[in-house]
């Protein structure tokens, strides 16, 4: 499956922005999907993640009540909402496809199977 990231652009602190991450290739109703996330000088984190169900996802703890991931099975697009963002958020954001069939959100980089190229956010204060 390929993946492409986008949505990413400039906007203040405070605002918000939908990143989107289409796939295709394959059916992203398979995968659990996950959104990570690089800074300058940082390395990968992940930042959200919703299981190949649908039914369980998972934040970072700096994104809780900010970020919400979701997926459209019918478009074949997983989304990652923001909101209140601030300029600690500015990163490159990518999106990954875990075939593991799992109940639970994965979060750790190593077990996703395929990635996006990544959209850059920046956000100034």
């Amino acid at each position: 499956v390929q993946l492409q990231a986008c949505g990413g652009g400039s906007v203040q602190a405070g605002g918000s922005l939908r990143l989107s991450c289409v796939a295709s290739g394959g059916a992203v109703s398979i995968y659990g999907m996950g959104w990570f996330r690089q800074a300058p000088g940082k390395e990968r984190e992940f930042v959200a993640g919703i299981n190949w169900r649908g039914d369980s996802t998972y934040y970072v703890e700096s994104v809780k009540g900010r970020f919400t991931i979701s997926r459209d099975n019918a478009k074949n697009t997983v989304y990652l909402q923001m909101s209140s963002l601030k300029p600690e958020d500015t990163a490159v954001y990518y999106c990954a496809a875990d075939r593991r069939l799992s109940t639970m959100v994965v979060t750790t980089e190593s077990f996703y199977d395929y990635w996006g190229q990544g959209t850059q956010l920046t956000v100034s204060s």
